[in-house]
């Protein structure tokens, strides 16, 4: 069967290659894939896996067979994975702690959007409550970022969107932004709550408007620049602030899944799938994806 595979040099972050067909454990799920959903992280970090091993996190499909010891999705459930290893194959085997069932009405390839992006955005803004509280959200124009604004809007915050020029602002308002801007000057009071994917100098000055007790989410690194922080800007009398680093790839996301799913069916939560295509086409998508040429998610469909 064919899978993209972690490549090295010019070809660029993935290649297609001939894989062996997936041995499922007793509690593996087999699962046929029919879409596959990029994020920049594991495409701008291949390095970090093993030439040759099968990549990616998030996709859907069916379930070709249940897992033998009678866990997870039943033979035939339409389902989404997050975080899962190894996915972009044609057929994974993978354990229910990855998976989702997809309802009735949610378009299968928006179901593969969700994983990664949409769990990260999930899990930083239940880290304390937003109900009327101010949150930001910068790089609020990527796949974390447009989540992080829909889900913060139906928690019940005041949403202000950061984004790197005002092409990217487009839509942001409609999907739950209450001000959008291109510079945190244009952008006003202070937050309890902020959800930054961007670090850099933005960062601090960011960190320069977090409200006393307020804390920063720090979920991505998209600047790929330093942080500094003027001298003295870190202490403050009062209740602290806090940064709080993000990045749990271990702990099981069915329940995430689960929950982003219904609001799918719902309608309060868009995919927001700003590219769509066949995974031939993965190596366009990608230079779009470098290119900070697509607002929201990729997803491709494995044919």
């Amino acid at each position: 069967m064919r899978a993209l595979v972690v490549a090295r040099g010019d070809t660029g972050p993935v290649r297609f290659d001939e894989v062996g067909e997936p041995l499922p454990t007793p509690h593996e799920a087999l699962v046929e894939i029919r879409h596959i959903g990029l994020n920049l992280g594991e495409l701008k970090h291949a390095d970090q896996w093993p030439v040759g091993a099968i990549h990616g996190h998030d996709a859907s499909g069916v379930v070709l067979r249940a897992a033998a010891d009678g866990t997870g999705p039943a033979e035939g459930a339409r389902v989404a994975l997050g975080h899962a290893p190894h996915a972009w194959a044609e057929r994974i085997a993978v354990a229910p702690a990855w998976l989702g069932v997809v309802p009735d009405g949610v378009d299968l390839g928006d179901a593969a959007a969700v994983g990664v992006a949409g769990v990260t955005a999930l899990r930083a803004l239940r880290s304390r409550s937003v109900l009327a509280r101010r949150v930001l959200v910068t790089g609020a124009s990527g796949g974390v970022g447009r989540f992080a604004v829909q889900l913060a809007g139906v928690a019940g915050a005041h949403v202000s969107a950061l984004v790197g020029s005002p092409e990217r602002a487009a839509g942001l308002r409609e999907l739950g932004a209450d001000e959008v801007a291109t510079d945190i000057s244009g952008l006003l009071g202070e937050f309890d709550l902020v959800v930054d994917t961007v670090g850099g100098p933005q960062l601090a000055a960011v960190w320069d408007r977090l409200a006393v007790g307020g804390d920063v989410q720090l979920v991505g690194f998209a600047s790929g620049l330093p942080t500094t922080f003027p001298t003295g800007s870190l202490f403050s009398f009062g209740t602290p602030r806090t940064l709080s680093t993000f990045g749990d790839t271990v702990s099981a996301v069915d329940a995430e899944l689960a929950d982003l799913l219904e609001l799918l069916a719902s309608g309060r939560l868009s995919a927001e799938v700003g590219l769509r295509a066949g995974w031939h086409d993965v190596d366009h998508a990608v230079r779009s994806l470098f290119a900070r040429e697509v607002r929201g998610k990729i997803v491709l469909d494995v044919t």
